[in-house]
Order: C-alpha cells, then structure tokens, then sequence
C-alpha cells in the first residue's frame, strides 16, 4: 500500500483549521468590513437570503471530518491523490476569501473564489477520471464534503463577481444582469454536475438558487422565478444522477 505523505495531509489539516479560525477571528475581533457588509456595497443585482449562508455549517463539518480521515486512517487511493493538494488551494482560498473582503480587495475576492472553485472542480473531475467507483467510505468523507464545498463555490463565485462589478460602477443593478448570473449559475452548475456525475455538487447550488428566489422576490421577480426554475431543473438532474448510484 502507498503511503500517505504527511507532508500534504498536516497541509490539509492546517488549510481546514485556517478556514474555520480566520472567519471566527475575523468576526468576533471586528477587524475590517464584515462579509454582509463587503457584499452590502454591490448586492443590488443579485443576492442570496442571509439564511442560505448557514450551509457553511454543513460544509465545514464536512471538511472536518474529511481532514480527520485523510490524517489517521485513509489509505492512499486514487481518489485521494486527485484531490488532495487541489483541496489544500481552494480550503485556504476560503480562509483568504475572508481577509480579501475584510480589507474591501474587491477584485481580489474575484480571484480568489473563481480559482478556488476551478481547482476544486478540476480535482474532482480527476478523481472521478483516476477512480470512476471509490469506495463508500472515500466517497462519504472525501468526494461528498469536497463535492458540497465545489458547489456553493460555483454559485458564490457568480453572486461575487456581480457584487463587485455593481460596487465599482462597471454595470448597474439591471435586471438583464441579474438573469444572466442565474443562466450562468444554472448552465455551469448544471454541466458540472453532469461531468461529475455528483448529485452533492449540485445541492448547494440548488440551496443557493433557492435562497436568491426567497431575496429577490420583491425587487426582482422575474430574476426570484428564473432561480426557482433553475433550482427545480438542477433538482430533477440531482435525482436522476443519486439514483443512478
């Protein structure tokens, strides 16, 4: 059996206990702008409820329990070495996502959560390529937490850059934008979803959709029931792809 190298799994570990440290530090220290309040200065196109944000709890359980297994006992599977190092990226990105927004870098909060959503599709996408069937235990503890991370990614990564371009002028709060990031949510995550053949990608993306629905329903209805609709396609695509597991 290979062993697992150490190295990269204590970077792992360190890359989960950062994402989890700096929000909490951030938030309890006051330091620089709040997450609400960096999103605050450019939502007016396209917004999710504040409650959708609550599934960061689920998600860093999930990474929890993932750095734990990867540390004591996973053996060194395909599925592991595809996503490992690309986990370290995008877990770390969260932690730097943090601090970007806190000191109001705008485009660098872009960069950030579009490579961190990229790198984590790409390792995914390899471990399905390397390992098409891994064992329920890796799929419980590596794929699934990573897949669940992957999807919020995707739809914070179009409501991020939304944000930033109404907060530096380049477009205005219109509805024809605000269409075009729930097309894009739906088209991205949609053939993401495919590729992966992952029903976990594509339920914080559903949740997400969902919560753009419930915030936009009063100023932008027709943008609240796009989101609907595409919540409701990804959903039949999520069912579709769970039962063929």
């Amino acid at each position: 059996m290979t062993t697992r190298p150490l190295g990269r799994s204590l970077a792992v570990v360190l890359a989960v206990v950062a994402a989890i440290a700096i929000p909490a530090i951030q938030m309890t220290q006051h330091i620089g702008l709040s997450a609400a309040e960096f999103s605050g200065q450019g939502d007016q196109t396209l917004r999710a409820a504040g409650y959708a944000f609550s599934i960061w709890g689920l998600i860093y359980f999930g990474l929890a329990a993932y750095a734990i297994y990867q540390l004591t006992v996973a053996p060194e599977t395909p599925t592991l070495g595809a996503v490992a190092w690309p986990s370290v990226v995008t877990i770390a990105g969260c932690g730097a996502w943090i601090l970007a927004s806190a000191f109001n870098q705008q485009w660098l909060s872009v960069a950030i959560i579009v490579i961190s959503a990229a790198t984590m599709v790409a390792g995914l996408m390899r471990a399905r390529a390397d390992a098409p069937t891994p064992a329920f235990r890796d799929r419980l503890l590596i794929v699934w937490p990573l897949s669940l991370l992957a999807g919020w990614l995707t739809i914070a990564s179009a409501i991020n850059i939304l944000t930033v371009l109404t907060a530096q002028g380049v477009i205005g709060p219109d509805l024809p934008w605000a269409l075009i990031g729930v097309a894009a949510v739906l088209l991205v995550g949609g053939f993401v979803g495919w590729r992966l053949a992952s029903a976990v990608y594509l339920v914080p993306i559903i949740w997400g959709l969902a919560g753009v629905y419930v915030a936009e329903q009063a100023d932008k209805p027709s943008a609240a029931w796009l989101a609907a609709g595409a919540a409701l396609l990804l959903a039949v695509e999520a069912l579709r792809l769970a039962r063929r597991r």
